[in-house]
């Protein structure tokens, strides 16, 4: 990062929060004027954040504010989020994946402002799925799939899922699963989608320990007891966006949030909005309010997420 942002002027949390992190949140000149007026040496840059889980195209079941492109990006940029890895939700319910993949790619490209990553999506339990896969990188130059598991008809325990990883590991792409897109209370009558169970993960990541995964809308009950196992014996990372309570995010690293069984260390936490389905405001306010060091912000904002894309 530049030297103004976090260099041997000692910017600590405080001084980081109130006058590049607040303002994110609740985007307000003053907060940045008040710094300068009462620190020592220059106000730091507004923060680069990246955003690991957004969405684009429209949810089926209700109409979200921010589902087009530009009402998307025009709301991440005003809290300084700088690139977004977005999904599709024509991809969780359309079967042609190669149609999702090339329309995502394509919207990113062209209305994505530099700023949306496209991230597409194959389903390891249908035919030729490694075709879909090919096309993703090699056709539409995607660096990671988004997989949704029981939307798609398969468990953790598939052999293909297993297949899949090793292939996208070769690849050097990155693999997320959604463990939920909206809780299970709110479905409407016309599906019934259970919550992904993340245990036989344990096992395929044995299997492909080069793969590179991440969790996302990983909410504490949907993790149970595989927490430690996963931190200890695998790489895989996590997201923020479904973490609950005041001070969530820094109870997740210190292993004492009540719906985890385990603690995950900052620098497997990624910034994630789960955007627009969520308030990106939301993912936010978890950082500004969680007792989080400076360094552990920069983990979660950027470094993590930089990192793990390649």
């Amino acid at each position: 990062m530049p030297d103004e942002f976090h260099g041997s002027s000692a910017i600590d949390r405080r001084r980081f929060v109130k006058a590049s992190l607040l303002p994110a949140v609740l985007p307000v000149t003053h907060v940045l004027e008040d710094a300068a007026a009462q620190g020592a040496g220059p106000v730091p840059r507004g923060p680069e954040i990246i955003d690991s889980n957004v969405h684009l195209f429209e949810w089926p079941f209700r109409k979200l504010k921010f589902d087009r492109a530009e009402a998307l990006i025009a709301k991440l940029r005003r809290h300084r989020i700088t690139q977004a890895w977005a999904g599709s939700f024509e991809a969780v319910f359309h079967k042609q994946l190669d149609a999702a993949n090339r329309r995502l790619a394509e919207e990113c490209r062209t209305s994505g402002a530099g700023l949306l990553l496209p991230i597409g999506t194959v389903n390891p339990a249908w035919p030729d799925w490694e075709e879909d896969l090919r096309r993703c990188h090699e056709q539409h130059g995607i660096r990671g799939l988004r997989l949704y598991p029981t939307y798609h008809g398969y468990t953790l325990d598939h052999p293909e899922f297993t297949r899949l990883l090793g292939e996208t590991a070769k690849r050097g792409m990155l693999v997320q699963v959604a463990l939920r897109l909206e809780d299970e209370r709110v479905h409407h009558p016309a599906i019934d989608i259970p919550p992904v169970n993340a245990a036989p993960l344990l096992d395929a990541l044995k299997k492909v320990p080069s793969a590179r995964v991440q969790l996302i809308n990983s909410a504490g009950p949907l993790l149970g007891n595989n927490v430690s196992a996963l931190v200890r014996d695998t790489r895989v990372a996590f997201d923020i966006a479904a973490t609950e309570g005041n001070g969530g995010v820094g109870r997740l690293i210190a292993g004492t949030n009540p719906s985890y069984r385990g603690a995950i260390p900052a620098d497997r936490l990624l910034f994630g909005s789960h955007a627009p389905f969520f308030p990106c405001e939301s993912a936010l306010m978890k950082l500004f309010e969680s007792p989080l060091s400076l360094e552990q912000l920069e983990q979660l904002m950027r470094a993590n997420a930089r990192r793990l894309i390649g």
